[in-house]
This record gives C-alpha cells, sequence and structure tokens, in this order.
C-alpha cells in the first residue's frame, strides 16, 4: 500500500489517484449521513488499489459478518477442487456421496446443486440450528429429502443450505470439511482476513451489526413466494450474525468474519493472483465457475431477473456490479464481494448499518462498476 495516496478527509485509509471521483463521492456520502460506516478495498491486477473506512462504527482492523458474502469462500473452494480434478461439475453429486441420490437426485449434478438447482432450500420440517452448525448433520438429512422442485426444472435461493451442501460434497470429495480446506489451502497461506470460524484472539476486533431502518412511510407488504417463508422460517435461538455460536463456526453460507480488504483478497488471490505471484485458478476454471447457470425467476426469493454462476452471483437489473463475465456475491445487510476477470478489478464492501430493504448497498455496486471502468480506461 506504499505507493498509495493517504486518504486526508472525511474516509481514511489509501487510494489510487485514479480513484479521486471515487473517493471524493464516498467522502460526500460520509459528510450527508453521520451514521454510516464502510470499508472498501479493491485490487486491480492483483495490486491494492483501494483501502478505505469511514463513520463511527468501523476502523481499519474491523470485523464484520457479511452475511452471504461468505458465499465467496464456497465458490473459490469449489473452483480449487475443480482445478486440481477433485470436482467435476458436470459429474453427478451422488458419485462422491451416494446418500444424495434418494428421493429422486440421483442425476443431479455438481453445476446443479452448486447454482440452486437441486430444490433444497430446506428441508421438511426445518432445519435446526444445531442441525446447520454441524459439518454432517443437516446434509443428511438434505440428501434424504425429496426436492421442492424437479432438479433443474426451476432455481432457487439455498439461502443457507448451499453451506451445508457444499461442506459435505468437499468432505466426500477430499476427507476435508470446507472448513479445513479453506483454512489450510487458501486462507493462511495468502494471508486472507476473512476467517470460517472466527478464532478467539480475533472475536475483539468484531463489530455487531447494526439493525436496517425501515422507511416510516414503507407500509407496503413485501411480495414473497410460496416458498420463501418456508425457507426462511428459521428457529430464533441462534442469530446469523450476531450469535457467537454462528460466528465461532463459520457457517459458509453466512457467517464468515472480516474485514473488506480481507474479502477483496481472496477474490484478487483466486482470479488475478496478488503482489505479482500467480492467481490460485487458471483462466479455464476462472471461467468455469463464473460461467451464467441459471437466470430468471427466483422460486425462493420472489425475484424476477436473478442469476448464478457456479455458487456467485452474476450480475443482474439489482446488481449490476460488472461486466458480463464479472461474478461475486452479496449479503443480506449490504455487504457485497465481487471480481471481473476482464477488468481485473476485485472488489469488496462491508457496512455497519446497511440500507433499508437490505441486500447489496446501491453505493457498493455503483463504486464496483466504477471502478472497472476507470481503471480499463
Amino acid at each position: 500500500m506504499t505507493a498509495l495516496a493517504s486518504l486526508t478527509g472525511r474516509l481514511q485509509g489509501r487510494a489510487d489517484d485514479r480513484l479521486a471521483a471515487v473517493v471524493a463521492r464516498l467522502d460526500e456520502a460520509l459528510a450527508a449521513d453521520p451514521d454510516l460506516s464502510f470499508q472498501v478495498a479493491a485490487y486491480h491486477h492483483g495490486t491494492a488499489v483501494l483501502d478505505a473506512w469511514g463513520g463511527p462504527h468501523l476502523g481499519a482492523q474491523s470485523l464484520t459478518v457479511p452475511y452471504s458474502v461468505t458465499k465467496n469462500v464456497i465458490g473459490v473452494a469449489v473452483g480449487l477442487l475443480v482445478e486440481r480434478g477433485d470436482l467435476d461439475l458436470d459429474e453427478r453429486v451422488a458419485h462422491h456421496w451416494p446418500e444424495f441420490a434418494a428421493k429422486g437426485k440421483g442425476a443431479v449434478t455438481v453445476r446443479q446443486l452448486l447454482s440452486h438447482q437441486a430444490g433444497l432450500p430446506q428441508t421438511v420440517p426445518g432445519l435446526t440450528w444445531d442441525e446447520l452448525l454441524d459439518h454432517h448433520a443437516a446434509a443428511e438429512r438434505l440428501a434424504a429429502s425429496r426436492p421442492f422442485w424437479y432438479p433443474g426444472s426451476a432455481f432457487g435461493y439455498h439461502a443457507i443450505t448451499i453451506g451445508n451442501l457444499a461442506d459435505e460434497l468437499v468432505f466426500r470429495a477430499t476427507g476435508r470439511t470446507l472448513h479445513e480446506l479453506y483454512e489450510h489451502d487458501i486462507r493462511a497461506p495468502h494471508d486472507i482476513d476473512f476467517f470460517l470460524g472466527l478464532p478467539a484472539e480475533h472475536e475483539e476486533r468484531l463489530v455487531p451489526l447494526l439493525p436496517m431502518i425501515p422507511p416510516a412511510t414503507d407500509t407496503t407488504p413485501p411480495a414473497t413466494s410460496a416458498l420463501g417463508p418456508v425457507v426462511f422460517a428459521m428457529p430464533d435461538d441462534v442469530d446469523l450474525a450476531h450469535s457467537p455460536r454462528s460466528w465461532r463456526y463459520g457457517h459458509p453460507g453466512g457467517s464468515g468474519t472480516g474485514t473488506a480488504r480481507g474479502i477483496a483478497r481472496l477474490l484478487a488471490v483466486a482470479v488475478t493472483g496478488v503482489d505479482g505471484a500467480p492467481p490460485l485458478l487458471s483462466s479455464d476454471t476462472v471461467e468455469q465457475i463464473g460461467q451464467q447457470q441459471v437466470r430468471g425467476y427466483d422460486e425462493v426469493l420472489h425475484q424476477h431477473d436473478r442469476a448464478h454462476a457456479v455458487v456467485f452471483q452474476k450480475p443482474s437489473q439489482q446488481l449490476a456490479f460488472g461486466g458480463p463475465r464479472a461474478f461475486g456475491h452479496d449479503g443480506a445487510m449490504g455487504a457485497l464481494a465481487c471480481v471481473d476477470p476482464d477488468s481485473g478489478v476485485a472488489f469488496a464492501w462491508t457496512i455497519a448499518r446497511g440500507p433499508w430493504p437490505g441486500g447489496a448497498d446501491p453505493r457498493a455496486v455503483s463504486v464496483a462498476r466504477e471502478l472497472g471502468i476507470l481503471l480499463s480506461s
């Protein structure tokens, strides 16, 4: 970061001089909203170009739980196994996990499972937190379940269960949990400040997320699908982001813990490499995991322009964060991380209090898109 200019306004940190307009706009946002607190980070072809933070709630080393931004870890880990030949996206899941074939799931492929097409966003009766915060228990129940839709006929966001399904698939393919693979082969070797399971020595850095504030005039009931209430009817004894039990475990679907700097570095390590080192994944693997698998109506979220690659989200009307080959994932409370192989930009944004009604902060989406344009010119 020594080559970057130190920031002297409300936005603290360092930034490439080419990003002056972005920095000015973020500084203005902080001035307009004294409660706004965020971290923002970006790499360009493996070199840090932005590492900044602002507001009263977050500092340079603050950790947050960015909800489903955690799913970027699943995507990178799956990419590493594809790279190594341990997973083939067109292989049947039951090849690795025979019990998964029950109740008509024998033909489900790895790519279908990991792009929300398998029809397993929940079980009946619903999964408990004891099962979800376990490396095998929820997966066993999901494997024994009949899908809500015929696999491949539709897709719907497996908001939590994709973490359990991916964890078990990784275990069956490698003999290691997803957590073990990530820690030993990805996070620790590349000094990534993003954890699946927050170590005790870092707990003092954790900053709780603040609740979103709905507008007083917003009285419209949210539109839902038939499946939405079933999928999200979670037991209330655990809060994914705020319960120590959750973030100490580090659910791959939504309770990883880290900084924007760490999340951006994760995606840069995977796709472009950092600081002159080769990327973790070959361009062919990046193309495979970043290729769009589904687009259209989401059976769970009741969204009509939802798009997924393998685990990752693709740009859409609501998430226009990059070009056609970009991919990443947002979080329920405003965070976002994405990478564009064409522009070479890896980007992350964490926020203490996300804007209503949730999902990626529109400011983050705009900055990610603008960085790709600025740094490609």
